[in-house]
């Protein structure tokens, strides 16, 4: 064998091997939501339950972010709403986040927000607040340190039929 395929190869090995030690790792990252559901808690927070694989290694932090709507109302002694007008319905965007860590490439977790207050909606004596109803609309899920979202389906509970 001759010097000079000797210096071709050596060449092509040093290359090969800068390549490998100065690649960035973020960009072998293909960060992807295997799935992602929403609910809505027994305390009308609505909790976006994901498993997001391909993440690599260290915190990841993520967003959720929703538009919210909950009917809250006066309940009697008795445990009845009135027929009277004492309910009242709120709008409101909802934000939430977290940090979490990977595992092997993949975080698998839950990420909550809400409910919106009732604001100044107060019940007259007698009665005690409660949440009626609440629901979550353009839900978006957002891993802040890959750059990767996901849309959530609509989702809504009932608490109190008003």
């Amino acid at each position: 064998m001759s010097v000079r395929p000797v210096r071709i190869v050596l060449a092509a090995l040093a290359a090969l091997i800068t390549a490998v030690i100065f690649a960035n790792p973020a960009s072998a990252v293909a960060a992807k939501f295997h799935s992602a559901t929403g609910s809505v808690s027994g305390s009308g927070a609505l909790v976006v339950s994901f498993d997001e694989r391909g993440v690599g290694n260290g915190n990841i932090d993520y967003t959720l972010s929703a538009d919210a709507t909950a009917v809250y109302a006066c309940i009697n002694g008795g445990g009845k709403h009135p027929k009277a007008a004492n309910k009242e319905s709120v709008n409101a965007e909802v934000s939430g986040g977290g940090s979490f860590e990977s595992k092997n490439g993949r975080v698998i977790a839950s990420v909550s927000a809400g409910p919106i207050s009732a604001g100044d909606f107060a019940c007259p004596p007698g009665q005690r607040l409660v949440l009626a109803s609440v629901s979550y609309s353009n839900i978006v899920l957002t891993d802040t340190t890959n750059g990767t979202s996901v849309s959530i389906d609509d989702v809504s509970r009932i608490f109190l039929d008003v």
